[in-house]
């Protein structure tokens, strides 16, 4: 398909790892990708682990969690999801978080294995992923068997947390706005991608020094935000939420996963998450205690527990 170069943000508050080859790929279905990939300076090289972040992220949010996997010993890879970073937004208003079907986001996946991974990176291949992130990684998993080895999901997006109105309400309500056309509408948060959040109260993050730094980036880079969610977002990750927590369906799911809860996540169910775990032929549910939703960007107290998990669960794992 081809890939052309491109640079990544790289301020001094959020520097980048050395060596980053960045560009852009299309997928079969002609939406640019973003892309970067790291080589580790260690050897040898323990395989590849896959960065799937989060809806809102982007790859310069992954930096620091980049690192800490180099210094492991493995390759990286991180790519924006489409609509969203530095890849081909689906709307005209480049602030709407809009996808139609989740299984785009696999299509994304798959593209990023197949002309990335595949040819460019050392196997074995890990996927390292948060909330959004998990649940594509989840939805995939039946296709991607013989190629990923093993997963590790942060808060992964399996139900919604403490909403104002009941779980199954939001998709009822959802799926009749995009019936009438008006799957482009927020559903929630507008047009504001937190670049004004307060840090007390916020339902993301106790670490300050990470919850302002990623706020100053925001407000320095604006094309790489976005906003809430639209009624079609929506409506898509309900659909996909139902159907990757049938009985059926996860029969299907034969990579060994740990699943990482927040222990104080409100974005999230963290209930669903553990019932989840229990109906996999290879799984384990853990919680980190305290942590909110976004657990790569939580104080250190959090995050290395984290890290401890992935060490402990992926194979050769341990800083070097």
């Amino acid at each position: 398909m081809g890939a052309k170069k491109v640079l990544l943000k790289n301020p001094s508050y959020n520097l980048m790892p050395l060596g980053a080859v960045s560009e852009i790929i299309k997928t079969p279905d002609n939406i640019e990708l973003r892309y970067a990939r790291w080589k580790t300076d260690k050897t040898p090289s323990l395989g590849t682990v896959l960065l799937l972040h989060g809806r809102t992220e982007y790859i310069e949010r992954t930096y620091e969690t980049a690192e800490d996997i180099l210094k492991r010993g493995f390759d990286v890879i991180s790519f924006d999801w489409r609509g969203q970073g530095g890849s081909s937004r689906l709307l005209e208003n480049r602030r709407r978080g809009y996808v139609d079907d989740f299984n785009e986001y696999v299509i994304d996946l798959e593209t990023i294995m197949n002309e990335v991974a595949l040819p460019d990176c050392k196997a074995p291949y890990y996927i390292l992923a948060h909330s959004t992130g998990s649940l594509i990684a989840l939805l995939a998993a039946p296709k991607l068997s013989n190629q990923i080895q093993r997963m590790v999901l942060a808060a992964p997006f399996l139900g919604l947390g403490k909403q104002p109105i009941a779980a199954p309400l939001v998709k009822i309500l959802a799926g009749t706005l995009c019936m009438f056309g008006l799957g482009e509408m927020y559903m929630a948060g507008g047009k504001s991608a937190g670049e004004n959040q307060a840090f007390e109260g916020n339902i993301h993050s106790s670490d300050e020094t990470r919850f302002e730094r990623n706020k100053k980036f925001i407000r320095e880079f604006k094309d790489l935000a976005i906003g809430g969610p639209t009624a079609a977002w929506v409506y898509a990750a309900c659909r996909t939420m139902e159907e990757v927590n049938d009985i059926d369906f996860c029969k299907h799911i034969n990579i060994p996963s740990l699943l990482v809860s927040a222990g104080n996540d409100k974005v999230v169910s963290n209930r669903t998450t553990e019932y989840f775990s229990k109906k996999l032929r290879s799984g384990k549910n853990i919680t980190i205690d305290g942590a909110k939703h976004e657990l790569l960007q939580e104080k250190d107290i959090y995050r290395e527990q984290l890290l401890a998990a992935f060490d402990g669960f992926i194979p050769g794992s341990k800083k070097r």
